[in-house]
């Protein structure tokens, strides 16, 4: 479209000097000036409206090479628009930031490299709305092609954050390489909207302070968390087995979910025992998070349920669906 611009420019500049060239130098009225301008730049050879002088002809010259450059630059680019998709292309991307701009109670995922695509995906497969920040022209192709919702942006950039919707945002993931990087998103996030929610990746261990202190809620560190995880599956192969099963492994059906209990709850002033929820759903209550933090493992029977309550299930998928209307 710029390069369309331009052109389009051009031909104007062309035709205002041919117009006003023939109207000084040949002495000719605004309309007679309009018509030889327009049968010198399309070529097609009609009468003149009277001889022309040396310098005239001079003039025709020039709008004659320019005009059919330019015609031809022009014609050029936008056959090349038309082959190429960029006008269908860039209407799709005019519908996804209108889309995002209407966004709300979203995620905003900040560096599609190895760690952002796990997070996306995950993202995704939950069913939560998020906006992926990237600014690498050959990753912001690949999120094309996936149908992502992304901003080809610099996360760094308070503008970058603010077009993504942070001011609207449920909370926000910074995952991009540079540990500077991310300490310096944290930091712009965190005074754009001092209530968001900040996840942070720190590749060095000792960094992770520095990301809390800019204002992180929670840092994880993957190299850390790959290693204790590689040691565990030697020493605790049968634990780890249990952690995939109940978080990773979907194939059976199985998962581990988290469920608020809201104020209209029917389970609100309930007992555990009396919510039925292992006799009818067959789940077990792994933990519940008491509205004031506290948390309760493997609840006593008798644990009275409050709004606010947070309870980490394991069950089916189609119990756990069923569960998520009443809590």
């Amino acid at each position: 479209m710029k390069r369309l611009r331009y052109s389009f420019y051009l031909f104007i500049l062309t035709v205002t000097c041919g117009v006003l060239g023939y109207h000084y130098i040949e002495d000719m009225s605004v309309f007679d000036s309009i018509y030889m301008t327009a049968i010198t730049i399309s070529t097609v050879g009609f009468e003149e409206t009277k001889p022309l002088s040396t310098a005239g002809r001079t003039l025709t010259m020039f709008i004659i090479i320019f005009g059919i450059t330019i015609a031809g630059y022009t014609l050029g680019n936008f056959i090349k628009m038309l082959v190429e998709g960029e006008i269908s292309k860039g209407l799709g991307r005019k519908k996804v930031e209108k889309r995002i701009t209407n966004l709300k109670n979203h995620y905003i995922v900040c560096g599609h490299g190895r760690i952002g695509k796990l997070i996306s995906r995950e993202l995704q497969r939950h069913n939560e709305k998020f906006i992926i920040l990237e600014k690498d022209e050959k990753e912001a192709l690949n999120l094309e092609s996936a149908n992502l919702p992304y901003l080809a942006l610099d996360a760094r950039d308070e503008t970058s954050l603010l077009k993504a919707g942070i001011m609207r945002a449920r909370g926000l993931v910074t995952a991009v390489m540079s540990d500077a990087d991310n300490v310096f998103i944290t930091l712009t996030a965190k005074m754009l909207n001092p209530d968001i929610f900040i996840l942070a990746r720190a590749s060095d261990f000792n960094n992770e302070k520095k990301m809390l202190s800019a204002g992180a809620n929670k840092v994880v560190s993957p190299y850390m968390i790959g290693g204790q995880r590689m040691a565990q599956v030697l020493v605790k192969p049968t634990v780890v087995d249990f952690i995939d099963l109940a978080t990773m492994d979907h194939g059976l059906g199985l998962m581990m979910e988290e469920m608020k209990i809201s104020d209209k709850s029917v389970l609100s002033g309930k007992s555990l025992i009396s919510s039925n929820l292992r006799k009818d759903f067959g789940v077990i209550i792994v933990l519940i998070k008491k509205h004031n933090g506290e948390l309760k493992f493997n609840p006593h029977a008798t644990e009275i349920l409050e709004s606010g309550d947070v309870l980490v299930m394991l069950g089916k998928t189609v119990d756990l669906d069923k569960i998520s209307k009443i809590v």
